[in-house]
C-alpha cells in the first residue's frame, strides 16, 4: 500500500511539473503585453517599474525558475489587473462559491444518476429504461450552457420563480438557495446523465454474471441479491468516474458562473483570460490541476480499498 501511494505521488509531482511548464510557455507565447493592456497610458518609466515588480524585465528562463521557487513556497504571484490582491487571495475568496456550486451538483448527480441508472439497468428494455436512457442521452448531448440559458429563460422570465443572476455571499452553507437552484440544475444535468449511463451499463453487466444466477438458484431473496450483489458490484465504476466528475464540475462551472454572475473561481478565470492577467491564469490552471489530481488520487485509494482485485495486483 505504501509503495502504491509513493508511486502515485511521484506521478502527481511529475504531472504537475509538466502542466506548470506547458502553461508558462503558453502564457509567454500569447501575443500581446499584459502590462500595456492594463497601463496603456503609462509612461515608459512607469511601465518599466511595473514590469520590475512582476519580474517581467528578467529573461524568460529566470522568470520560469523564479515562478517555480515562489510556487513551492505557496506564492502564486500578484494579480496584474488587481494589484491589491494576490492570486492566492483571489482563489481563496472565489473558491467557496465554486465549491458550493460543484459539491451540490455532484451530490444531486450521484443521488439521482445512480438511482435512475440502477432502475434502468434492472428494467432493461422496459418503458422506464427507455425514458431514462433518452433523457440521459439528451443530458450528455446538450452542453450545460444551453441548459443554463433555457432554465434561466424559463424560470426567470417566462415563469419568474428564481432570480436570473446573483449570489448570496453572507450566511451559512444553506442560505441563499434561491440563487443556487438554477445553476446547480444546469450543472448537474450532464452529471446525472453520465452517472445514469455508467450505472445502467454496470448493472446490466453484473446481472449477467454467473454468481447472480447462482444466488437465485440458492433461493436468496430478490432484495438481498439486489443490495448485496448487484448494487455493491455495479457501484465500482461510479467510484472511478467520480474523480473525473469533480474536475469536470469545477471546470464546467466556468461558463455557468459567467451566465449566472456567480462570484466563483470560474468567473475570475474568464475575466483573467480576457484581461490577459497571466498571473491569475497560471494560478487557476495550477489550482484546477492539483484539485483534479488529488481527486483522482483519493478515488484510487477508495477503489483500492473496496476492490480486492487491485490489492491482489499490487501483491503480484
Amino acid at each position: 500500500m505504501c509503495k502504491y501511494i509513493v508511486k502515485r505521488l511521484m506521478y502527481m509531482i511529475a504531472t504537475l511539473f509538466v502542466i506548470i511548464t506547458l502553461t508558462f510557455i503558453s502564457m509567454k507565447a500569447i501575443p500581446g503585453d499584459p502590462i500595456a493592456a492594463k497601463y496603456d497610458k503609462a509612461s515608459p518609466e512607469v511601465r518599466a517599474r511595473i514590469e520590475a515588480v512582476y519580474g517581467l524585465d528578467k529573461p524568460k528562463t529566470e522568470q520560469y525558475f523564479t515562478y517555480l521557487k515562489n510556487m513551492f513556497k505557496g506564492d502564486l504571484g500578484l494579480s496584474i489587473t488587481q494589484p491589491s490582491k494576490t492570486a492566492n487571495t483571489i482563489i481563496a475568496e472565489s473558491f467557496p462559491a465554486s465549491a458550493r456550486l460543484g459539491a451540490t451538483a455532484l451530490f444531486w448527480g450521484l443521488l439521482v444518476g445512480v438511482l435512475c441508472g440502477f432502475i434502468a439497468g434492472l428494467k432493461r428494455n422496459g418503458l422506464s429504461d427507455v425514458i431514462i436512457t433518452v433523457v440521459a442521452t439528451l443530458g450528455i448531448a446538450i452542453p450545460n450552457f444551453v441548459v443554463a440559458s433555457l432554465l434561466q429563460y424559463t424560470f426567470t422570465y417566462k415563469i419568474p420563480v428564481f432570480p436570473p443572476i446573483g449570489w448570496e455571499t453572507g450566511g451559512n452553507w444553506l442560505s441563499g438557495n434561491r440563487y443556487v437552484i438554477l445553476p446547480v440544475a444546469a450543472l448537474a444535468f450532464s452529471t446525472i446523465a453520465t452517472y445514469v449511463k455508467y450505472m445502467r451499463e454496470s448493472v446490466i453487466d453484473v446481472m449477467d454474471e454467473e454468481y447472480i444466477l447462482l444466488a437465485r438458484a440458492k433461493g436468496l431473496s430478490k432484495r438481498k441479491i439486489m443490495t448485496k450483489y448487484v448494487l455493491r458490484n455495479s457501484i465500482l465504476p461510479i467510484v472511478t468516474i467520480t474523480a473525473q466528475q469533480v474536475a469536470m464540475l469545477l471546470t464546467g462551472s466556468v461558463v455557468i458562473e459567467s451566465i449566472f454572475s456567480i462570484p466563483g473561481i470560474g468567473k475570475y478565470f474568464v475575466n483573467s483570460v480576457t484581461q490577459r492577467d497571466y498571473t491569475v491564469i497560471m494560478a487557476v490552471t495550477i489550482f484546477y490541476s492539483v484539485l483534479y489530481m488529488v481527486s483522482m488520487f483519493a478515488m484510487d485509494l477508495l477503489y483500492y480499498k473496496i476492490d480486492p482485485r487491485m490489492r491482489e495486483e499490487q501483491l503480484i
